[in-house]
């Protein structure tokens, strides 16, 4: 336990909930004392010397003196191996049926005395020993895990296991999920075990609320992604190599993972980025397109305290002509923090607040925690009993843990019926007016003053009818509340896209929504974790997110909450939000002139729209992440590779956030091809760094040369907006127009640009043939033409 977590626990322990929370841990330790017997003595075992092999379609298995290895190659290039019968199902990441086998690839002895498979994008070669490679078609070695090892207790119960990988010497590592220290990761030790870390956070704290074991490597060599398809408690320490220098002594770099138990298998997905994350958007399902309105700006509040306070706020974003597309709703207007009703006090007419706001463009948007408090009166929980969905010890008794209100059940949300119970709650929700949910303290948490604040280990869970615990559906607990919430609402509303997100979810998760920062700390590290979080997130698969505008606690100055305003008005998720005890978020609580500067942010914002709403529909079909590093395109630069501060929104737009005081001024490095300041039109022309101006005003944007954006033009059509290529190079975009909020065919239009004759002539693609663009546009870095 570190000093600040001690404090911490001695300040709770004073206070009535902290007591009764320490009561709660106790309990769970002892379920755990009696659920989970001592491990006791252990027998190590490697695989052994290889025995033989059995040629299957797609690879085989290769079978070793003490194990067994199972490689398949699938259609598309991804590699799936699994150890001691290990096979890619069951699994809550990969939904369905996975893959086919990819029926050329075939597997063969190879000269050394080991095997390989060789397939038209990957070729996968099994050592004598138990090495596993991935190798490019060229033959150029991205990954090369060495051979496993595991401890199994002599009394028998799951086996714990290492994994040790290498890796290029130059290779960079990225994901594991939402990591504030990242996007990219360090020389460390990182937890795989979704944690509330006990309040605010900075750069420095890990693991938070969602962690996976998919890891995004990239070296000179090619780009590639390892998904250990285990949700069991883990650690992955990382090292970066170290170059020879041309003396051919190069260190390679070294992942090592380290399992408490669950099965020992792994996809690898090779390719350029952009292939890398298509791939694993068809293997884990698709992003979730959110409704267009929750692609507009945000406000929540944890204390609104009142209906009147929300027609305040609300009628405060009217009178100054400012833009809002939702506001949240947080547990203070449960009553007595209990979910799935209502402070009848404080909201007497919560279906007539949300038709008043609806008329002026604006939703309500709901909290949903999964803890039910476990009263006999509380209606949630009598039929939460009378449909036997709250998780049990190993003797049949109701797991309770504390929360807000107080002592409270869970739902199994690994059970198929307590997701359809649980689903038809959302009713209510949605008969209270509220247009979209947000799931929170679903890690799960039980508060705890010491050790990790969560259910009991030994807690028994369905698991799909296979049965186990906690070790194994802790991760994965909220990706199930995600789906219950989800399919849902999609039954109570069919005809319209859920909006939800949810606090802390695993691979897979953007099947049914996004999540944003949860409870980031007021401050200027606390604005670099929110951006590291956003990037890390989509390189695992998870698109839409954002961060707690102007952090989750304390009161921001002036200057950082501009900052931080204007940071979120560049993230998919864009919405401020703070604690019951923190300063205001609203923008003209700042000042005037912050106000001014707020108002350009959201103007920028609302003028892009219909980028965002392209953005998140080829999310959807191509698994791009909106927000992404500035080395996507160019992932041998090196200089791009080691690029924290800026990021590309889309494939069109640069965004260079101002994430230190006093900065008025920023260097920015720029990917290959021409880059225009939209605010100056300056152009500059890359690779290299240049210094461009950043007032408090605005933060830098810069635009690619030839880009076609869709934009919202002054009579709030759709215009394209389209950056003049260089002279004698073709430019291009796409477009998905918004076609409402339901569950229509997305239509994508394809532009090319270029220069003839000094003008810049914009063509629209169908299929082999062009033609006009047939839309507004409107040309920049030359004299604008029609």
């Amino acid at each position: 336990m570190d000093r600040r977590e001690l404090v911490r626990s001695v300040r709770n322990l004073a206070t009535r909930q902290g007591l009764r929370a320490a009561r709660s841990a106790w309990r769970g330790r002892r379920t755990d004392a009696w659920g989970l017997p001592a491990r006791g003595g252990e027998r190590a075992r490697v695989p052994g010397p290889v025995a033989g092999a059995e040629p299957l379609p797609g690879g085989g298995v290769v079978r070793f003196d003490r194990s067994e290895l199972r490689i398949c190659v699938v259609t598309g290039g991804a590699v799936f191996w699994g150890w001691d019968g290990a096979g890619p199902g069951p699994s809550y990441a990969v939904p369905g049926a996975p893959p086919g086998p990819d029926p050329r690839a075939e597997l063969e002895p190879d000269k050394d005395g080991g095997w390989r498979v060789v397939s038209e994008r990957v070729t996968v070669e099994v050592s004598r020993n138990g090495a596993v490679e991935i190798r490019t078609p060229g033959g150029v070695v991205l990954r090369r895990d060495l051979p496993p090892r595991w401890w199994e207790p002599l009394r028998g119960g799951p086996a714990r296991w290492m994994q040790r990988t290498e890796v290029p010497a130059d290779a960079r590592f990225f994901g594991l999920g939402g990591r504030a220290s990242g996007p990219r990761l360090r020389d460390g030790t990182y937890r795989l075990w979704n944690t509330d870390p006990k309040g605010s956070f900075g750069p420095g704290d890990d693991p938070l609320y969602i962690t996976m074991p998919a890891q995004l490597v990239v070296a000179d060599a090619g780009t590639h992604l390892a998904f250990h398809d285990n949700s069991w408690e883990g650690r992955v320490t990382l090292r970066e190599g170290e170059e020879g220098n041309g003396s051919g002594h190069d260190r390679p770099g070294t992942s090592e993972l380290r399992m408490e138990g669950g099965p020992l298998r792994c996809w690898v997905i090779v390719g350029t980025p952009a292939r890398v994350l298509a791939r694993w958007s068809r293997l884990t399902g698709p992003a979730a397109v959110p409704p267009s309105w929750a692609l507009g700006p945000q406000h929540a509040r944890w204390g609104f305290g009142s209906e009147e306070e929300v027609r305040r706020v609300v009628a405060g974003y009217r009178e100054r002509g400012l833009p809002l597309s939702a506001v949240h709703l947080d547990i203070d207007h449960f009553d007595a923090h209990q979910v799935f009703t209502v402070d009848r006090e404080r909201f007497p007419d919560l279906p007539g607040l949300a038709k008043d706001l609806r008329a002026d463009g604006v939703r309500l948007v709901s909290i949903v925690d999964p803890a039910v408090k476990a009263d006999p009166g509380n209606t949630v929980y009598a039929a939460g009993r009378r449909a036997g969905a709250f998780v049990r010890d190993g003797r049949g008794r109701e797991v309770r843990g504390e929360v807000w209100p107080g002592e409270c059940a869970y739902p199994d949300f690994t059970d198929p019926g307590v997701r359809r119970w649980w689903g038809e709650l959302y009713g209510e929700r949605l008969a209270q007016g509220f247009s979209g949910v947000w799931h929170d303290m679903n890690e799960p948490v039980s508060f705890a003053p010491f050790g990790d604040m969560t259910l009991p280990r030994s807690a028994r869970h369905a698991l799909e009818g296979r049965g186990g615990d906690h070790r194994e559906a802790h991760n994965v607990y909220a990706l199930a509340m995600a789906r219950a919430g989800f399919q849902g609402l999609r039954r109570l509303r069919p005809d319209e896209r859920p909006f939800l997100f949810s606090r802390s979810g695993w691979a897979g998760m953007q099947r049914y929504g996004g999540t944003w920062s949860g409870d980031v700390s007021t401050g200027w590290p606390g604005l670099r974790a929110s951006l590291a979080l956003a990037l890390g997130l989509g390189l695992c698969g998870v698109p839409y997110s954002g961060p707690d505008v102007g952090g989750f606690d304390g009161s921001p100055s002036p200057e950082l909450y501009l900052r931080w305003f204007q940071l979120g008005a560049y993230l998919p998720l864009f919405r401020t939000h703070a604690a019951i005890g923190a300063g205001r978020r609203e923008p003209w609580e700042f000042g005037p002139a912050v106000l001014e500067h707020a108002r350009a942010a959201l103007a920028a914002r609302e003028r892009l729209l219909p980028y965002w709403v392209t953005l998140a529909h080829l999310a959807r079909l191509t698994g791009a992440p909106y927000v992404r590093p500035v080395w996507w395109s160019a992932p041998r630069d090196r200089g791009l590779r080691d690029c924290e501060d800026a990021f590309l929104l889309g494939d069109a737009l640069l965004v260079a956030p101002v994430l230190e005081p006093g900065g008025v001024r920023r260097s920015v490095r720029l990917p290959r091809g021409r880059w225009y300041d939209t605010a100056t039109g300056e152009a500059y022309d890359g690779p290299g760094r240049v210094t461009v101006a950043a007032p408090l005003s605005r933060v830098p944007v810069l635009a690619r040369g030839g880009s076609v954006i869709p934009v919202r033009g002054a009579d709030g059509g759709l215009e394209l907006e389209v950056w003049a290529p260089v002279a004698g190079r073709k430019g291009g975009g796409l477009v998905v127009p918004d076609s409402g909020d339901g569950w229509a065919r997305p239509e994508v239009e394809r532009y090319t640009s270029r220069v003839v004759d000094g003008r810049v002539v914009v063509r629209r693609v169908r299929g082999e043939r062009s033609g006009p663009a047939r839309r507004r546009v409107r040309v920049r870095g030359l004299d604008e033409q029609g």
